[in-house]
């Protein structure tokens, strides 16, 4: 299904990469997915051309993106700024909106933003964020975060994300938590008109991820995707303490481990009773990782916070079931796993999180779990091409 020609543009106000990884996610996927929709589209990013960059990607100074004529002379029915609502981007937000064009805000966040929305989740994030427990140096570091937070924080921070916000035609956050805790803060900043625009509008995930019955079968494994050398956010100590009882547990599962690897958890899988029931693949390719998820039955995430967490978008899209812990910072998958496509830990920690998986293992053998049925519900929603639809729909409010 094709819309009507219109001209709409992505942007992101970071100096990325420009090559096949930035397209195949974010704003980068986002513009792909107008484009099959039969949308004319370009992602806009500032800086020098770099080789990789693809030809659908615009380079350009700084100082344009804050110009509203700049804008303007590209004749643009819309653009979707990927700018997380920051004060440091809110003149950005201000060019374009005056440069006379629809403006989608995406707000790529919890929604725990602001201790004037939920004091008790903003400090919870706030500490998970900034290592505390870690060392005493973190914990310092975290507590004086909050401290600011509370204090020239909301002069300085809330007043100038307000005025980012307050740019948008709509401000679209990208899971139902997250919409509304970002309703009851406009509601603060700007009142029932500015909650009004928020909305959702998941990330996309590529249209090519997706469980085909007539060539994928799930087996008995388990997928673990992340940045493994991240201690703070990703938990590499907690996946492992999982997923070696979860080994003992279940004599049948086989694990695939992707993403930047360490060396403590290649010890940790050679010092195994069984190390190969457990493969490290290190950072894949797209066809290559598209190859895991459709064979995986579970994605597990031991993530500390996400704000989204695109790999466990891609698993569902892929037929997989998810695994998580039960935190404010993790909200995200309180939706993941509503659709009969997931289970949340009871307890943050190693018993919690094998419990949780040992419980998903046995939904899966008791054919409870139904990849066909997790991946028609999760592409339908979050497929570029669906997303696109979605922003043009926003749109025509």
């Amino acid at each position: 299904m094709k819309h009507e020609k219109q001209r709409w543009f992505t942007c992101t106000p970071i100096e990325f990469g420009g090559g096949p990884d930035f397209f195949a996610r974010d704003s980068g996927l986002l513009c792909r997915g107008f484009q099959q929709i039969g949308i004319e589209s370009r992602a806009v990013m500032p800086g020098a051309r770099k080789p990789e960059d693809e030809t659908d990607l615009i380079r350009t100074d700084y100082s344009n993106l804050e110009s509203a004529e700049w804008w303007r002379s590209h004749q643009l029915d819309g653009v979707v700024l990927y700018a997380w609502g920051s004060p440091q981007f809110r003149h950005i937000a201000r060019a374009i909106r005056e440069s006379g064009v629809k403006l989608v805000l995406n707000q790529d966040s919890s929604g725990n933003i602001s201790p004037l929305n939920g004091l008790r989740a903003w400090i919870v994030e706030q500490w998970t964020l900034n290592g505390s427990g870690a060392s005493p140096a973190l914990s310092i570091r975290a507590a004086f975060q909050i401290l600011r937070g509370l204090s020239i924080g909301i002069v300085r921070t809330d007043l100038l994300r307000a005025f980012h916000l307050k740019q948008g035609h709509h401000i679209a956050c990208v899971f139902p938590d997250a919409v509304e805790s970002y309703r009851r803060l406009c509601r603060i900043y700007g009142g029932g008109a500015l909650a009004k625009k928020v909305e959702l509008l998941p990330h996309a995930v590529s249209p090519s991820l997706r469980f085909d019955p007539a060539s994928h079968r799930k087996q008995a494994r388990i997928i673990a995707i992340g940045r493994w050398d991240d201690q703070i956010q990703k938990r590499p100590s907690l996946l492992t303490g999982t997923l070696g009882r979860l080994l003992f547990e279940n004599m049948k599962i086989g694990i695939d481990i992707v993403g930047n690897l360490t060396a403590e958890i290649e010890a940790w899988r050679d010092n195994l009773p069984h190390p190969e029931r457990v493969t490290l693949h290190g950072k894949l390719p797209h066809e290559k990782l598209r190859e895991l998820l459709t064979t995986a039955q579970i994605y597990y995430c031991p993530s500390a916070y996400e704000s989204f967490n695109i790999a466990a978008a891609e698993a569902l899209c892929c037929g997989c079931s998810v695994v998580a812990a039960t935190r404010p910072t993790m909200a995200s998958f309180r939706w993941f796993s509503s659709q009969n496509s997931g289970i949340l830990a009871a307890s943050d920690d190693v018993t919690g999180h094998v419990q949780a998986i040992l419980n998903e293992i046995s939904l899966w053998e008791r054919n409870e779990r139904d990849p066909i049925s997790i991946s028609s519900h999760w592409t339908s929603i979050l497929h570029a091409d669906k997303i696109a639809f979605k922003v043009l729909e926003l749109a025509k409010k």
